[in-house]
């Protein structure tokens, strides 16, 4: 009985043997790949921001839950939200500007109580 599991499997295996072949002929893709590149974008961007939040996180001044991070593929940050004083908002610019991969920093949180975003 285990031989003729023994010979399916080995069956199976000389099946599937010229799919993997095929997988491994395949060339792999150049790192310059608009498809890689892409992607190595996306996770800088999502890096960069989860920094920030961190950050955010363990600052007592801001609050990470008010305040979006927003980063794109060039390192610029955007901050948008709300916050309660100018301070937090002044705050919340000086910890993105000083991440790693920051290019710069638009800030445009909006502080309580003011008709606008917050001007510098």
């Amino acid at each position: 009985m285990k031989s003729a599991y023994v010979a399916g499997f080995i069956a199976l295996g000389l099946a599937l043997s010229p799919i993997a072949s095929h997988a491994a002929d395949k060339a792999p893709e150049k790192s310059g790949s608009p498809k890689i590149e892409k992607a190595k974008e996306a996770v800088t961007d999502s890096v960069i921001t989860t920094k920030i939040k961190a950050e955010y996180a363990k600052d007592k001044a801001v609050s990470a839950m008010n305040v979006k991070v927003d980063t794109d593929n060039k390192g610029v940050v955007t901050l948008s939200g709300n916050a309660k004083s100018k301070d937090e908002a002044a705050k919340a610019e000086s910890i993105a500007k000083s991440v790693s991969g920051v290019v710069s920093v638009k800030n445009d949180i909006v502080v309580a109580g003011s008709a606008g975003s917050m001007k510098k």
